[in-house]
């Protein structure tokens, strides 16, 4: 406390009668006033409320109270309060008066009379709205998260379109293309959907290729019709970087009007269920209720799909006999009219029963196409045959089919090996969504428990949050540059995410560090310097100290990156001093990806440069000399780095 909040009463009368020039009401609370009235309330006396700015709140509750915690801290704290459509700032500062302690009270109504600049405005409404846009934004595509969903739109009550929209085939794009490939679609495919929804309109994104959208006060027949529009839209879609890939969504949907929201989102995610049966399609819950045409009765969308393949007419008849009962069956006469019905439905087809011996393209060649294009993995496939030698069936087996049959063959055995295949892999697959789904539950509260303590470090730092999310976004792009360049270092896809992860943490240790030493604005003294150099060693010894997770990849990352990312490759670093490899290539990544973004940003000892300034700096060795592989990987990956920057600025 300063000498200045020590007067008398008479000199803060006169205080505060210069402060009424200013504030609209400045007045003083006793503080043992309010200490009593804490205790009588906190014994449960529901008759006390707080009588801090009572006049212009009416008597409503206070939350939080401010001058209760200026008064405990002996400081000075602002607080904005919100009354019906105004806006007041309080300041409650502490001070003695006359040897007892007062809280002094100055209140400002925020009306159109406040100026504010365009850059304050946006300054203040970042400050006031960024917090719950982080917590309810998805980090990948920028629409809503599954959290928003659970904790908001759970206590909606008006009408409304619900639909649940799923990428066909997402797992097998992230394994033919990669997983950036798999984000690349995902960011597509919202961004398509926010095109061709209204203002207010809700998309979130529901589960790891799953969203769900919500359309308030819309007509049945509209809401069919942008389902239908989205669904072609997304199929006409180009995957920047990826045009190769081939997008399609099943697309359920259902109306909400009472009742629990989260059984219209069930209607809707069983009508995608039914959907993906087809791919590519839009089924609402009316369909099912039989209004759809005739030509596609909802019974008939239920069945699963079975695709015959063999150049017999007979032999195709028969086996469509046996099973067309309880299955839709397609046909194939040859090899590649096989091969055109699978790139057509992909995972649609539940299961494919392969004839060997074909003209032009045989059931082999059928065989190794599956296998290059990963189909093998999610639809399985029955070899019938009457060639039933062994190395027939040895060569079936190890190019991927999960049953062989030789003809002549018993149709009950045939329809019950059918359903068994067609039962494991349909159980295999709500598995995999199963595990999916708490794994990107997972993986996205760690990455918000690391965001949010990587923020505290940050804002003690005096820096802005967005430095560990620069920190993210280089390290995934250098380590991509990385892997495309050179096998050397074995990095895996779960490699590359956890250490992008892990780098979150790479300055936890400046908590350790003195405030005048951090925020000092001008150059550090030596001993400064030997002090500030010691964040490394405190965050590692943190991070070593949590016993339980010590044998955790992510954890041992973390720890690298925490001592080793001030480290240089001549040896010239601290804390350790290691040369070249000696340093971990996760901590290396990490010390170039901190050196870029410390030059480009502003600090409080240094303006930013700019993309290119900062390039040629490091090039030169003036921030120290760094792998020589790594250096080459920026510099090719500049344009990209440049734009990916730009973008998460305007973010």
């Amino acid at each position: 406390m300063n000498k200045q909040d020590q007067m008398t009463m008479q000199e803060a009368e006169r205080k505060m009668e210069s402060l009424r020039e200013v504030f609209q009401v400045v007045r003083l609370v006793d503080g043992k006033m309010l200490m009593d009235r804490e205790k009588r309330i906190n014994a449960g006396d529901l008759s006390e409320t707080c009588q801090c700015y009572t006049f212009w709140k009416k008597d409503k509750e206070c939350k939080n109270c401010s001058s209760l915690l200026a008064l405990k801290e002996q400081t000075q704290k602002i607080k904005f309060e919100f009354l019906d459509s105004q806006v007041f700032q309080v300041i409650s500062r502490y001070v003695e008066i006359d040897g007892r302690p007062y809280v002094m009270e100055m209140i400002q109504n925020l009306d159109e009379s406040i100026q504010i600049d365009q850059e304050g405005y946006e300054k203040l409404i970042s400050k006031l709205s960024g917090y719950n846009e982080k917590l309810y934004t998805d980090v990948l595509t920028g629409i809503y998260n599954r959290r928003f969903f659970e904790e908001e739109i759970k206590k909606m009550e008006d009408e409304a379109g619900i639909a649940v929209i799923d990428l066909d085939d997402f797992k097998l794009h992230n394994d033919t293309y990669g997983h950036s490939a798999g984000d690349a679609a995902l960011i597509t495919t919202a961004n398509i959907i926010k095109k061709y929804i209204r203002k207010t309109d809700i998309l979130i994104r529901y589960g790891g290729d799953e969203f769900l959208l919500i359309l308030p006060s819309i007509k049945k027949h509209i809401f069919e019709d942008k389902l239908k529009l989205i669904q072609e839209k997304i199929h006409d879609a180009v995957v920047p970087n990826y045009e190769k890939m081939q997008l399609s969504v099943s697309i359920g949907g259902a109306i909400f009007r009472e009742g629990n929201i989260e059984d219209a989102v069930a209607s809707a995610d069983r009508q995608m269920y039914i959907a993906k049966n087809y791919k590519n399609m839009v089924i609402t819950e009316w369909d099912e209720n039989g209004k759809k045409k005739e030509e596609n009765s909802a019974s008939e969308k239920l069945k699963q799909q079975i695709l015959i393949v063999d150049d017999s007419e007979i032999n195709r008849e028969i086996l469509k006999e046996i099973l067309k009962e309880d299955y839709r069956i397609l046909e194939a006469a040859n090899g590649e009219e096989c091969l055109e019905q699978l790139e057509r439905y992909g995972t649609g087809i539940s299961l494919v029963l392969l004839d060997i011996v074909m003209p032009e393209i045989d059931g082999f060649e059928v065989l190794a196409a599956m296998n290059q294009n990963h189909w093998i993995e999610d639809i399985p496939v029955i070899m019938i045959s009457s060639e039933d030698s062994d190395s027939y069936i040895r060569r079936a087996y190890e190019m991927g089919v999960s049953d062989y049959i030789s003809r002549p063959f018993d149709a009950k055995i045939v329809y019950q090996r059918v359903l068994n295949m067609i039962k494991l892999y349909a159980k295999q697959r709500r598995l995999i969504r199963l595990v999916t789904r708490q794994i990107y539950e997972k993986e996205r509260n760690n990455r918000m428990l690391i965001g949010i303590l990587s923020q505290i470090v940050e804002f003690r730092n005096g820096e802005s949050g967005r430095h560990v999310i620069h920190i993210n976004l280089i390290t995934q792009l250098l380590l991509e540059q990385l892997v495309k360049k050179t096998g050397k270092y074995q990095l895996s896809w779960e490699d590359r995410f956890l250490i992008a992860t892990a780098s979150a943490l790479h300055d936890i240790g400046k908590i350790g560090i003195d405030e005048r030493i951090l925020n000092k604005p001008g150059k550090l003294t030596k001993e400064e310097f030997e002090i500030m150099k010691a964040h490394t060693l405190i965050g590692a010894q943190m991070l070593d100290n949590l016993d339980m997770y010590r044998n955790e990849k992510l954890l041992k990352l973390a720890y690298e990156i925490c001592r080793w990312h001030h480290e240089r490759y001549d040896g010239k670093g601290y804390p350790d001093g290691l040369v070249g490899e000696e340093i971990p290539i996760s901590a290396q990544v990490v010390s170039l990806a901190d050196v870029y973004d410390a030059l480009v940003s502003e600090r409080v000892y240094k303006k930013a440069f700019s993309h290119e300034k900062a390039l040629e700096m490091i090039q030169n060795g003036e921030c120290g000399t760094f792998n020589p592989l790594l250096l080459q990987c920026m510099t090719e990956a500049q344009d990209k780095l440049k734009t990916m920057m730009e973008v998460a600025e305007k973010e």
